[in-house]
């Protein structure tokens, strides 16, 4: 069994070997050795840290663990083992180490919503485990700027899944054992701690690798794409498809607003009415993403006849109000799925559509052939992630139609 000596555990827990005389004093720590520590006294030492940042008296705190009130045994746990401790190197050290440029080093930890570390202190654990991903980019010829977005991106993403994980683990465990009556050895639920903090790891690393296969198949995809173009095999493509994009306005702000609850019922009724009419005019839902819904349809005349219908039907349901944007050209299709510029194109026009619009480009127009379709110049817009400009049009019903 793995055990520490008291300056060794002091170094790992960033404080000085005193504060740990001071925690076996008030029974916070009781290692089964003197001054010999477990890694899970050393957890136990950053939750003291902690629990006295927060401005809780340690003596209480020694107090309610003498009587049986508190217990801080789950620290025993392996699930708990990702409480990382510190390491020996600072971030001047292993920039001068590794060739990483001292700023981009330190934004690993602000990425993880912990405040900015001076050039000294010494890097975490955790943070010396991402050290290796940075350097091999640094070495590969990667911009800084692209690593530092990328690393503040996985911050942001992983902070909200781990802050949805708490509450999750809160209100299903915590919770439970309090109105259970347990005591306080079995709220931290050690057992289950164990079993299903591996299977948490197994289902996010899969659901990640899921969600790379996507993106990355769509790089490779439009790679392929742009090849296929410069040996011509587009222009014997005699119908082009229609993608489309349509967003749901402000269908967060009504979740936050009116609870889950309304939004499920209100996801359930969009749903019905997308597909119910999006099938009517030869097209298919494709999936749904957050705030809105990616469609596919054979040809662009009915799919503008489709847009302008949803849209119309939405507001008329008393549902959110939505605003659409329509492509015409050449999909790649993999697994259920539609990549490559069309599908990319689409989705930053949806973005760019005003509340009830229902724009498209000039390729659509140029492709309906409908009777009751009209067409609004709207002139050449840059878009988000687009290169040059695009030429849009407004889809409206012409005055027969109505």
């Amino acid at each position: 069994m793995i055990r520490y000596s008291r300056e060794n555990t002091a170094e790992r827990a960033g404080v000085e070997p005193d504060y740990l005389i001071r925690l076996v004093e008030l029974g916070i720590l009781r290692p089964d050795e003197s001054d010999r520590f477990s890694p899970g006294d050393v957890r136990r030492v950053l939750m003291a840290r902690s629990i006295e940042d927060a401005g809780i008296p340690l003596n209480e705190v020694g107090d309610a663990i003498r009587r049986g009130a508190l217990s801080l045994d789950f620290a025993d746990a392996a699930g708990f083992e990702r409480f990382a401790g510190f390491a020996s190197e600072t971030f001047r050290q292993v920039s001068e180490r590794t060739g990483i440029p001292l700023e981009l080093l330190m934004v690993v930890r602000e990425a993880m919503f912990i405040a900015q570390p001076a050039p000294d202190d010494r890097l975490r654990e955790d943070e010396m485990t991402i050290v290796p991903f940075i350097e091999l980019q640094i070495s590969e010829g990667f911009r800084p700027a692209a690593i530092e977005s990328l690393l503040r991106v996985l911050g942001d993403s992983t902070r909200r899944i781990a802050e949805q994980e708490a509450a999750w683990w809160n209100s299903e465990v915590i919770e439970q054992a309090g109105a259970a009556g347990e005591g306080p050895e079995d709220v931290g639920n050690v057992d289950l701690t164990d079993r299903i903090a591996p299977l948490t790891d197994q289902a996010l690393v899969a659901m990640y690798h899921a969600h790379q296969a996507r993106t990355w198949t769509s790089n490779l995809i439009e790679r392929f794409e742009a090849l296929m173009q410069n040996v011509g095999i587009y222009s014997r493509l005699e119908r082009l498809p229609a993608m489309c994009f349509l967003d749901i306005t402000g269908y967060t702000r009504l979740t936050q607003e009116r609870g889950d609850d309304v939004a499920v019922g209100l996801a359930t009724k969009v749903a019905r009415l997308v597909e119910r009419t999006s099938i009517g005019y030869g097209g298919k839902p494709v999936k749904w993403l957050g705030d809105g819904v990616m469609l596919y349809f054979n040809d662009p005349g009915p799919a503008v006849r489709a847009a302008l219908e949803m849209v119309e039907s939405l507001a008329s349901a008393g549902l959110p109000q939505a605003h659409v944007g329509l492509h015409t050209g050449p999909v790649l299709y993999q697994e259920g799925d539609y990549f490559g510029q069309t599908v990319n194109l689409t989705a930053r026009i949806a973005d760019f559509a005003r509340v009830d619009e229902v724009l498209v480009t000039q390729a659509v127009a140029d492709a309906s052939k409908e009777d009751g379709i009209a067409f609004v110049d709207v002139g050449d817009v840059e878009l988000k992630g687009v290169s040059g400009t695009v030429h849009l049009l407004r889809a409206h019903r012409s005055r027969d139609d109505l």
